[in-house]
């Protein structure tokens, strides 16, 4: 049974945006249009369906490396902050955005907290992973002709 890990990320991502905006627990909260991504961006996202591409990369994430919490996940979302003449120096992402998606993702019944290690992925949230994976490799079989060894 295909899984996560045998459909490239791009594809994966761009589905599972379009499957968790479907659900009534997954929404933007009403500051996100004015809210930037980290410091070490200029301005807010463009794209219209930033959050549930977010909250859909954040669920990515917890599958593959969970248990995972806010600190690395900023992290994995930080970049080059530029500073003028000064060098450039990393930041870290957004807290509030990662934890917000977090808990939305938790109300879902997607992920759960693991103690003091983070959150990872519950059964229900696995399996749902596991589906849409399988159900991408069928469609993307024939398109791809790459996927066939999987």
């Amino acid at each position: 049974m295909p899984t996560v890990y045998d459909i490239p990320a791009s594809i994966l991502i761009r589905r599972l945006a379009q499957d968790l905006k479907s659900r009534e627990e997954i929404a933007p909260p009403e500051w996100m249009q004015f809210v930037k991504t980290g410091t070490h961006k200029e301005r807010a996202p463009d794209d219209p369906d930033f959050w549930f591409v977010r909250c859909a990369s954040i669920l990515r994430k917890v599958y593959l490396n969970g248990p995972i919490g806010t600190e690395r996940l900023r992290i994995n979302y930080g970049g080059r902050k530029r500073r003028g003449v000064k060098p450039n120096k990393f930041q870290k992402g957004s807290g509030a955005i990662v934890r917000t998606a977090l808990q939305q993702l938790e109300r879902a019944g997607f992920i759960k907290k693991r103690g003091t290690k983070g959150r990872e992925l519950t059964d229900i949230g696995r399996s749902y992973m596991d589906r849409l994976s399988s159900a991408l490799k069928k469609e993307l079989s024939k398109a791809i002709p790459e996927l066939e060894k999987y």
